[in-house]
């Protein structure tokens, strides 16, 4: 498995353009080097991407676009909300209804509270850190639902010492990476749609066409990320996304397919590139 060009999106759901720590980063690498961009709103994100998409397949370049965030939700949400058992269903489903504009505000967590609103109780998403209360959303974490989970197969299996992925129902909050999908999951959703055909979505999807999207967390490289910002002062956004692109255009075709090998594929949930195998991606950086 061969890619000319990698590409790793570290994402932002900040309200209102913003620059440097927590905000919309894009690095490429690729044979000439690695280069990384900060977007400061997520509309001049979703434009760059689909320039970066048109770039590649003008040059005949297989591309592989890795964002951190998750692709799909623990088993039984997806299902129970859209009445089909694949994480795209949600991508669509949210594309409908997640709204955002050119200055980043967006109704996510109006959404959030109607996704809550199919479910008993008060659950699954929760966090607000806004002053004023989102109906339907709690600002404290609550009961889950029954039948669903905090954390999906891939999030446990990425696991470090240290480093865990949050769950996807929690909006607000250190470490939080729900806003991100919520607002993320609606802008690939397009732009597979506009290049219907020439974009695959792994491992929904068999990573097969000149341009894969795949679900990343750069924190599998968190010492590394620490000791590059602790010598070049880079905000840890910016190096997180250097260090995986240039980590994975390093891997040969063998060691790219075995990240691209997991152990159980579910549907709904989807998986991260690398988890359960930091340490073949480590070596990719010595």
């Amino acid at each position: 498995m061969i890619f000319d060009r990698i590409a790793i999106l570290d994402w932002s759901a900040a309200k209102g353009p913003k620059r440097g720590k927590d905000s919309i980063w894009l690095a490429e690498a690729s044979r000439d080097g690695c280069i990384a961009r900060n977007i400061t709103t997520r509309s001049a994100a979703e434009t760059a991407l689909a320039t970066l998409m048109m770039e590649s397949l003008d040059q005949n370049h297989r591309l592989l676009l890795g964002a951190d965030f998750a692709f799909g939700a623990p088993v039984g949400f997806i299902p129970h909300l859209t009445g089909q058992g694949c994480a795209l269903s949600w991508w669509a489903w949210l594309a409908d209804r997640v709204t955002d504009t050119p200055r980043n505000v967006s109704n996510y967590r109006r959404i959030a509270a109607e996704m809550n609103s199919v479910f008993p109780g008060e659950g699954p998403f929760w966090g607000n850190n806004e002053r004023v209360p989102t109906p339907g959303l709690p600002r404290l974490k609550p009961a889950l639902p029954p039948g669903l989970s905090a954390h999906r197969a891939t999030d446990l299996a990425a696991r470090k010492p240290g480093s865990s992925p949050k769950p996807v129902w929690q909006l607000a909050g250190a470490g939080a990476v729900g806003a991100q999908v919520l607002t993320g999951l609606p802008v690939l959703n397009r732009l597979r749609q506009r290049f219907a055909g020439q974009v695959s979505v792994w491992p929904f999807e068999p990573p097969t066409t000149p341009i894969v999207l795949a679900e990343v967390y750069p924190s599998l490289l968190a010492d590394a990320v620490q000791r590059h910002c602790a010598t070049t002062g880079m905000v840890a956004d910016e190096a997180q996304v250097r260090l995986l692109a240039s980590c994975l255009s390093r891997l040969g075709p063998r060691d790219m397919r075995q990240l691209f090998t997991i152990p159980h594929p579910v549907p709904e949930e989807g998986w991260i590139i690398g988890a359960g195998q930091a340490s073949l991606m480590e070596q990719a950086l010595i």
